[in-house]
């Protein structure tokens, strides 16, 4: 399990890239990326290298935390998955390789597609600071996914949002096609995000993929709306990250939903808990998603050995022992 902090290497390049610039001013930047994105645009307005940083220093901590929480699941369910090439597509300043690099020491190829120059160039320059990402391809032509070699391991993050519904069906199509063994993809976790994921997840378990996290099953999710299923994932933030973000809490949770998909069945899938326990004197309760559908587990506290273990379960965990 890899921790959600940034990379002391990716921290002190962040740092270094701040000196000598008006924090003031990317500060101001970083709000009309965010009110942009919020009002549902996308990249092109990350123009220049200041951009660039601005929206480096607001959004890879949080988007490097919740690929480090999904590559986390997708480990502890295939501990025995050693990728020996990634392709990030979508990879802005390139956080999900760096994600990814950390969690897979057989990493060895790293491919960047992302059609943003400033945020390519970005991705570059910090990639210098990691002795395997030196290495990595960046490509951004309008070409580069249909020409780009098939990986052990493709992560999309927050890039399905960013495109229009009627090309989603198609990009959700081509990833897989490049997809040598797993892929990885994560979408905000709001109702619409997670929408965006279950489509998605669908749609590829019908061309034969197979669900290795979050989800025990290939099935129909269980859940019904106004619920959807979601994770939180909490982190520090960087002394540069509060004062550009006018934050008063040392740390932020970062909501997210996500699924990791398999070419070939996981040998054992557990139930994972999909909201944050109750603990009370008298059991501690959970809802589960389980192979057979939702659950609500109720622990009771006189059975003081499984007690003891269900008062660790988070939401977000697979819970391996026998409920």
């Amino acid at each position: 399990m890899i921790p959600p902090d940034l990379p002391a290497e990716l921290r002190s390049a962040l740092q270094a890239k701040l000196q000598g610039l008006s924090r003031d001013g990317i500060a101001t930047r970083a709000a009309q990326i965010s009110k942009t994105y919020r009002n549902s645009g996308n990249s092109r307005v990350i123009a220049s290298h200041a951009d660039a940083l601005a929206y480096a220093l607001v959004r890879m901590p949080a988007t490097y935390a919740v690929v480090t929480a999904s590559l986390n699941a997708l480990c502890e369910m295939r501990p025995d998955f050693e990728p020996k090439s990634l392709l990030d597509v979508g990879a802005g300043p390139g956080t999900a390789s760096w994600a990814a690099a950390e969690a897979f020491s057989s990493l060895e190829n790293f491919t960047l597609l992302d059609i943003n120059a400033a945020l390519q160039k970005l991705a570059l320059d910090l990639a210098r600071q990691h002795i395997r990402l030196t290495a990595m391809t960046c490509r951004r032509d309008t070409h580069a996914l249909e020409e780009a070699d098939a990986a052990d391991l493709v992560i999309a993050s927050y890039l399905i949002g960013e495109i229009g519904e009627a090309e989603r069906r198609s990009l959700a199509g081509r990833l897989w096609d490049k997809t040598s063994d797993t892929l990885v993809v994560i979408e905000p976790g709001t109702p619409a995000g997670f929408r965006r994921v279950i489509e998605l997840r669908a749609q590829l378990i019908a061309a034969g993929a197979h669900v290795a996290a979050p989800c025990p099953h290939d099935g129909p999710c269980p859940l019904q709306a106004p619920d959807w299923c979601h994770f939180a994932q909490r982190l520090p933030r960087l002394r540069a990250h509060i004062q550009i973000k006018g934050a008063e809490l040392p740390f932020e949770d970062e909501k997210f939903s996500y699924v990791a998909l398999t070419r070939t069945p996981v040998a054992q899938r557990y139930p994972r808990v999909l909201s944050q326990p109750v603990v009370s004197k008298v059991d501690v309760s959970a809802e589960l998603c389980t192979p057979d559908g939702l659950q609500i587990a109720k622990v009771p506290r006189r059975d003081k050995a499984a007690y003891a273990k269900a008062r660790r379960w988070r939401w977000g965990e697979a819970v391996m022992e026998e409920i």
